[in-house]
C-alpha cells in the first residue's frame, strides 16, 4: 500500500510538471510523437462519432448565441449535464455560465474534447466533473488522474491564465461498492492539483456523506445516482465559495444518525 501511495504521488508530481509544459507528451505517451499523434487522432474520431449528436446540440447553441469569452465553463458527465438551474444558481457572477455536460461522458471523454468544449471559449475558469463512470467501466484511479492531466494540459496549452477546478467525485448510494476506488481518485487528484498552480479540488464527497459515513439518500433520485434538488442546492453552496461573485444558497444539513432510515 505504502509502495502504490509512493507511486501514485509520484506521478501526481510529474504530470503537475508537464502540465506547465505546453509542450509536455504525458509519461504513458509514445516517445514516438507521430504515433502518438495518431493513436490520439484515432481516439478523438473515434469519440466524436460516439458523441455525434451532443457535440451537434453544443454548435448548434453556439450558432444561436455563442458566449462571450471570460465566463466559466462547466464540462463533465450527467451530473453537470441535468443541472438545469446552473446558470441561475451563479447568476451573480460575472461573465457566460456555460453548461457543456454530456451524459454517460468520462474523464477520458472530456479530455479528448478539451479544445471543442472549453478552450472555444476561453473561460476564465473551468470547472470539470467527471470519473466516475471511469471507474464504474473498470479503470483504475491512475488512470482517470492520467486523463484529469491530459485535460488540464490541454486546457493550459492554449489557455496558460485560465483556472482549472476539479469537483471530486460525488458517493453515490448504487456504486457505493466502488468508495474505496472513488475515494483513492479524489486523493489522487487533489494531490496533482497541489502541484498545479492557478488550479483547485472542491470537495462535495465530504458533504455528501451522513454521520454514518454513508451517502446521504435524500441527496439522490430513486436511481441512486443523479442528483435531486436538494442535492444541487448542497453543490452549490459548496462551489460558490469557488466563483467570484456567487452567493452560497443555505446548505442543507445532513439528518441526525437517529432520523435516518
Amino acid at each position: 500500500m505504502k509502495t502504490a501511495l509512493a507511486a501514485a504521488l509520484l506521478l501526481t508530481t510529474a504530470l503537475a510538471s508537464q502540465a506547465q509544459n505546453h509542450n509536455a507528451v504525458l509519461s504513458y505517451e509514445s516517445l514516438d510523437s507521430t504515433a502518438a499523434d495518431a493513436a490520439a487522432s484515432s481516439e478523438y474520431l473515434a469519440a466524436k462519432a460516439r458523441w455525434h449528436n451532443e457535440l451537434a446540440a453544443f454548435f448548434r447553441a453556439d450558432q444561436q448565441q455563442f458566449p462571450a469569452p471570460g465566463g466559466v465553463v462547466f464540462v463533465g458527465s450527467s451530473t453537470v449535464r441535468m443541472w438545469k438551474n446552473l446558470g441561475q444558481d451563479f447568476r451573480q457572477v460575472p461573465g457566460a455560465i456555460v453548461n457543456r455536460g454530456f451524459g454517460g461522458s468520462t474523464l477520458a471523454d472530456c479530455s479528448l474534447f478539451a479544445r471543442d468544449l472549453v478552450v472555444r471559449y476561453r473561460p476564465r475558469q473551468v470547472l470539470v466533473y467527471a470519473g466516475d463512470n471511469d471507474l464504474a467501466e473498470g479503470r483504475t484511479p491512475l488512470q482517470v488522474l492520467e486523463s484529469f492531466a491530459r485535460f488540464a494540459n490541454a486546457v493550459r496549452a492554449e489557455l496558460p491564465n485560465t483556472r482549472i477546478s476539479f469537483i471530486s467525485i460525488k458517493p453515490s448510494p448504487s456504486r457505493e461498492h466502488l468508495m474505496p476506488k472513488i475515494r483513492e481518485t479524489n486523493n489522487v487528484i487533489s494531490a496533482y492539483l497541489n502541484r498545479l498552480p492557478d488550479s483547485e479540488y472542491i470537495d462535495i464527497f465530504t458533504p455528501m456523506l451522513g454521520a454514518d459515513g454513508r451517502p446521504r439518500p435524500e441527496l439522490f433520485r430513486n436511481d441512486r445516482l443523479h442528483m435531486t434538488d436538494e442535492g444541487y442546492r448542497l453543490w452549490q453552496s459548496v462551489i460558490a465559495g469557488h466563483l467570484p461573485g456567487a452567493v452560497a444558497a443555505p446548505v442543507p444539513v445532513a439528518a441526525p444518525a437517529s432520523a435516518l432510515p
